[in-house]
């Protein structure tokens, strides 16, 4: 079997081969845990919202909504956004759902309307996943 990632193998005595990434170590039948040097500050959990929240930054048009919205300190509606941009409505829209999602934007419905409002809380919280990788 290939690997993109090629692993030593080394016969244990019982002839299963271990990868010699494994953070294992193997002595007759007793197995010692070998602790990691570096070990991350982020827990899983906290590593996955930090992602989401700069992937939601990541974008082009998510970013130009975002300044769009934050240039207009109360909610712009929907259908300002989409008017401000060549890309058809359900495009704004699932940036905006994505925006959403990564909590650095909200909305307010009023009748048919949605109108959105920057989350500036969420933006301050941004700055320190950034800062906090400097």
């Amino acid at each position: 079997m290939s690997s993109m990632n090629p692993v030593n193998q080394v016969r244990s005595g019982n002839g299963s081969a271990l990868g010699m990434l494994n953070h294992h170590s193997v002595m007759g039948s007793a197995t010692i845990g070998v602790a990691p040097k570096f070990a991350p500050t982020l827990t899983e959990d906290d590593a996955v919202g930090q992602a989401r929240l700069l992937k939601a930054l990541a974008d082009p048009t998510r970013l130009r909504i975002l300044s769009l919205l934050s240039r207009h300190e109360g909610e712009v509606c929907v259908f300002e956004i989409v008017e401000s941009f060549t890309l058809e409505q359900p495009t704004i829209s699932h940036h905006l759902r994505i925006l959403r999602d990564a909590g650095l934007v909200d909305c307010r419905k009023k009748g048919l309307w949605a109108y959105y409002y920057v989350r500036r809380d969420a933006l301050g919280r941004a700055r320190e996943v950034i800062n906090g990788l400097a």
